[in-house]
């Protein structure tokens, strides 16, 4: 059993990641770029240094990438307030504290954002760590997230374990050395988490609470 939880929160602890779809959606329409929600919900998780030409072309990133992101960052802010944790998700970080775990929060979002989080989740005093964008030169697929926490935690990628909600979280884990256990709040399919390469998949925190035990969560 895993020693260090690494615990995403966008998606996995709170539930914001269509909240995320309708910004980026609305950032790239003031920039004169309509995308269907779909396609941008595809590509949450991944980091936003990478969604706009992941989205579009390496033109528009270079072009427009900084105006697109400065409008998507306003606008998501305008719909934090509306943004509430997972049913379980404090229940999940006090069970990990109780059983002796360290509880790394993983985030690379502004210290705004992770600063809202932790005070709506309550868990500034019980988390032992959190990450923000100042600790990651690279996002996720990349590894740094992962590694940036694992740092933090003072661990090896052998005793820690990733909860996430994308095939993002699921790969930086991967590149990192780290298993995943994957929620489906965040909206991708469990064929997709465990392509790319979720260990276990379960519907919601209250369904991980239940059967913890048959993970390196336990």
């Amino acid at each position: 059993m895993a020693g260090t939880a690494i615990l995403d929160i966008d998606g996995t602890l709170v539930d914001t990641n269509y909240q995320h779809a309708i910004a980026w959606y609305r950032a790239f329409r003031q920039n004169e770029i309509v995308l269907p929600v779909w396609r941008i919900h595809r590509h949450i998780g991944m980091g936003g240094d990478q969604v706009i030409a992941a989205l579009t072309d390496d033109e528009t990133e270079e072009e427009k990438g900084d105006e697109i992101r400065a409008a998507e960052k306003a606008l998501y802010m305008a719909m934090i307030e509306e943004v509430e944790p997972f049913d379980g998700a404090r229940e999940l970080i006090d069970r990990l504290k109780g059983a002796g775990k360290t509880v790394v929060m993983a985030s690379s979002a502004k210290d705004t954002e992770v600063d809202h989080y932790l005070d709506l989740l309550g868990v500034r005093d019980v988390a032992d760590d959190w990450t923000t964008s100042a600790d990651v030169d690279a996002t996720k697929p990349n590894p740094d997230l992962v590694q940036a926490a694992l740092d933090k935690a003072g661990t090896d990628p052998g005793d820690a374990v990733m909860l996430g909600d994308t095939p993002w979280d699921c790969e930086a884990a991967k590149r990192a050395g780290v298993e995943t256990v994957a929620l489906l709040t965040g909206g991708f399919s469990e064929d997709e988490l465990t392509d790319a390469g979720a260990i276990a998949v379960f519907e919601s925190i209250p369904e991980l609470l239940e059967r913890v035990e048959e993970t390196p969560l336990a």
